[in-house]
């Protein structure tokens, strides 16, 4: 006879299985999913891991699971002395990353950054000491390796503050408005991903930073409009053709003294995209890059002479990925390098001398990036699209190249976070019909924990993977939704989706959840969206064809999707919407200015209307200089196109204070419209980042939805 716990148990599985799901709503679509857990810190020897969770630090023992409180943020934040609102608005890029939480190597105690100030926490005692309870706020704080000082930032210079006496040094002076010390520029963290310009020497000796000099760097005049008067907020933003900021990379002994200054070479010639310290502390080393980006030099420079050398040169007909710093083993006489000169991107083991050891990956596939390191085992654990280049799994190599093993079971998109002595793995984890969960392995592939189970509440339609052939013999990828109640005899409207720009994958194996994509399905739209040539996470081949010539070869690849789709047979080539953002919104203009009558409504969100008004960084990389390129900047802007818009009906959105694609943009675009004759609609959004959010974001998608309801329905 079965228990009666046990039938209740299968009951209950059952009713969950059969358990009315929610349709996808406007509000559904416009909610930010929950994330799995907060950022993960390992402790030092991997058995504990700290989270920050519903607004809460939560201690983990790692094997066994227990969990416990440890202190509630808004304690800190209340105990923290208020900074004084700035003067201006503060334009910090979002890609500057500040580390909330830094573990002793006392396994014991946590340094945790709230407020605007710094504290140790005693994990065992639940105990917080107030490190620092200044007006002005500490930024980018940083734990020596021995534990006695902790570096951070306040305004534009350095500081270091020794942690049992609590006593201060200032390690620069001279920051201002122009002078950063330590501090990033806008530029810097949006297009090269450089998220501080710290670094402690493992000896704890010295500090190497970046000194950014932004002072030719041109103001642009944004406006704030919302309040009872307009507010000038101007934004350091150097557009093609001007000036960067000039860098410079310097070493300061961390009891203070004169900083001493590493010669790469003239600061207006080139960029600074990664530092790295040897483990021996003897060098520091640098990636440095030409303007346009096809030359890259890791040099290594001697922290007290400033004296440097070439350690690796890298050249490409196009231009250069920036990836990782060198990956240091042992001593430093050894480091992993990563580099797309095979045409993919691939791991390399060189000397510290510069010369080549081995290729520890090869093959018509990405190593997304290096997990982490177990040099007990010689064993080197990485992501990769070898299994699929829709998707991402972990693998396992060993440091002479041998014993490659995929260590990741499911299908899908793996994101792992790989604990100090590589002893075990937290894997979140989704693809297309599984949604997000997270697991502890073992570093065997031992699965210790489900620390959060996969959950759906939601209708969700399937989403179809769909290759496409080009006449030259390329393979594109696309994804498909069709519509709720699919009937194969009727003509369905179809909504385009198209981002196109390189950098980003769009088409993954990867969980979509309630998105507004299926809300459009459910509405009876099918949806499509297709990675053209010029996205990433294919090989550099794959990417390079939009080189100097932005728009061209994506919108041909665009093209050959749709008539993938039409070809079909239940899409009606006359209700074809397309829609994107930001290099999406440039290639939704692009398209209906240059491919006239194929699309019958249009929204354009933050689009880039001309190169010359986006970053220098990223558009030099790709499109050269303007005054080298002037036939590519000209013909990859739809301005001059306007008048061929036509019967298509067209939306643009754009925050006016759009700290990345300038609202010109969108300005300028409103102007050749008008001046050209063409209709077309217009709402724009006061805030002061590149993508609207909170509850604009529901008005956004509510104004998108009635759109194309209107207009292709």
């Amino acid at each position: 006879m079965m228990r009666f716990d046990r039938f209740l148990a299968i009951l209950a599985l059952a009713c969950g299985a059969y358990a009315q799901k929610q349709p996808v709503t406007v509000e559904a679509a416009a909610a930010a999913p929950p994330p799995l857990h907060g950022p993960i810190t390992w402790s030092p020897d991997g058995a504990h891991y700290v989270a920050i969770e519903r607004g809460t630090l939560h201690l983990y023992e790692t094997r066994s699971g227990k969990e416990r409180e440890i202190v509630p943020l808004d304690k800190l934040e209340q105990l923290a002395v208020k900074t004084p609102p700035a003067a201006g608005y503060d334009w910090t890029n979002r890609h500057v990353a500040e580390t909330t939480v830094q573990w002793f190597t006392d396994k014991r105690h946590i340094l945790v950054s709230a407020g605007g100030d710094l504290f140790v926490i005693d994990v065992e005692k639940r105990s917080v000491d107030p490190l620092t309870q200044t007006s002005a706020a500490e930024r980018d704080p940083k734990l020596s390796p021995d534990n006695r000082y902790v570096s951070f930032r306040r305004g534009s210079d350095l500081y270091v503050l020794e942690i049992a006496s609590k006593t201060e040094t200032r390690l620069t002076s001279n920051g201002s408005e122009t002078l950063l010390n330590g501090q990033l520029d806008w530029v810097y963290p949006e297009e090269l991903d450089l998220d501080t310009a710290h670094w402690w020497s493992p000896d704890s000796h010295s500090i190497a930073y970046l000194q950014f000099d932004t002072a030719r760097e041109p103001l642009y005049p944004q406006v704030a409009l919302a309040g009872p008067r307009g507010t000038l907020e101007p934004e350091r933003y150097p557009r093609a053709g001007d000036p960067n900021p000039e860098v410079r990379l310097g070493i300061v002994p961390a009891t203070g003294g004169e900083t001493k200054w590493m010669d790469l070479g003239d600061p207006r010639g080139h960029l600074i995209a990664r530092v790295a310290w040897s483990p021996s502390s003897r060098e520091i080393f640098a990636e440095r890059l030409n303007r346009v980006q096809n030359r890259m030099d890791l040099l290594a420079a001697d922290p007290s002479t400033g004296a440097a050398r070439t350690v690796i040169h890298e050249e490409d007909p196009q231009w250069i990925n920036v990836a990782a710093e060198p990956h240091f083993l042992g001593s430093g006489d050894r480091f992993l390098w990563t580099s797309e000169r095979s045409g993919f991107r691939h791991i390399y083991l060189y000397g510290a001398d510069g010369k080549p050891i081995r290729q520890l990956t090869s093959g018509d596939w990405e190593v997304e990036s290096i997990a982490g390191v177990d040099e007990a085992t010689n064993t080197v654990f990485f992501l990769s699209t070898e299994d699929s280049p829709l998707g991402r799994q972990l693998y396992s190599i060993g440091l002479d190249g041998s014993g490659k093993q995929k260590l990741t079971k499911l299908p899908g998109t793996h994101e792992i976070s790989l604990a100090p002595k590589a002893q075990f793995y937290i894997d979140d984890s989704s693809s297309l019909t599984a949604p997000p969960g997270s697991t502890l392995f073992s570093i065997d592939g031992k699965q210790l924990r489900v620390l959060h189970a996969a959950e759906n509440e939601f209708e969700i339609l399937p989403t179809e993977i769909v290759t496409v052939k080009t006449p030259d013999g390329a393979t594109l990828f696309a994804r498909m939704i069709k519509p709720a109640g699919f009937n194969p005899g009727r003509k369905y409207p179809a909504i385009v989706q198209v981002y196109g720009g390189p950098g980003v994958q769009s088409v993954l194996d990867k969980w979509e959840g309630p998105a507004w994509a299926q809300l459009m399905a459910q509405h009876g739209f099918v949806v499509w969206q297709l990675d053209n040539r010029g996205s990433s996470g294919r090989g550099h081949a794959f990417e390079s064809p939009v080189f100097h010539n932005f728009g061209r070869t994506e919108l041909e690849d665009q093209q050959e999707g749709i008539r993938h789709l039409l070809s079909l047979g239940f899409v009606d080539p006359a209700r074809i919407g397309l829609y994107g953002w930001s290099y999406g919104g440039f290639m939704t203009l692009y398209t209906v200015t240059n491919a006239p009558g194929l699309i019958k409504a249009a929204v354009a969100g933050a689009p880039v209307t001309s190169w010359r008004n986006y970053d220098t960084i990223y558009t030099e990389r790709y499109m050269g200089l303007p005054a080298e390129n002037e036939d590519g900047y000209k013909t990859s802007s739809p301005l001059s196109k306007a008048a061929s818009l036509g019967k298509t009906k067209l939306l643009i959105l754009h925050n006016i204070e759009d700290d990345n694609v300038l609202f010109q943009n969108s300005l300028q675009m409103a102007d050749a419209l008008e001046q050209a004759g063409q209709q077309f609609s217009m709402v724009v959004y006061p805030q002061k980042t590149h993508h609207v959010s909170g509850p604009a974001y529901k008005q956004l998608l509510d104004q998108i939805t009635t759109f194309f309801e209107d207009s292709l329905k």
